[in-house]
């Protein structure tokens, strides 16, 4: 089964930094296309980057200038670098395993469910004084 543990969110002022990570078993993360979404309760799942397994990576243009998706596969885990973070970024974040076929079109279309195979828990981002 595969399972991704998502870690690293926490409240952190405007303009602030963090590193979410998100540990994967039963997938190897390069082995896959990989990405971040977040989620708000009642509403739906926004895109926000994903990696494929060349290493090319794909952002939503909102957060493509201030996040960035990184792996590790020594350590079979997922990375997003946030920096400038901003109120409207208070979320919870996911990572996800990504059908190969959506990879580059996951950050970019409302709702991408239709193109997630497997999802962590998630992290909670909350960005505020």
């Amino acid at each position: 089964d595969v399972q991704l543990v998502e870690s690293g969110g926490g409240l952190v002022q405007p303009g602030g930094s963090l590193r979410l990570s998100c540990a994967a078993s039963g997938v190897t993360v390069s082995s896959r296309c990989m990405g971040w979404f977040r989620r708000n309760p009642g509403q739906e799942r926004e895109g926000l980057a994903t990696i494929d397994t060349d290493g090319k990576t794909t952002y939503e243009d909102s957060v493509k200038d201030r996040f960035t998706i990184s792996r590790d596969a020594a350590e079979n885990t997922l990375y997003l670098e946030m920096r400038d973070l901003r109120p409207e970024d208070t979320s919870k974040y996911y990572c996800a395993t990504v059908h190969s076929i959506g990879c580059q079109a996951m950050p970019r279309v409302l709702n991408p469910y239709r193109y997630l195979d497997d999802e962590g828990q998630g992290t909670l981002v909350t960005v505020s004084t």
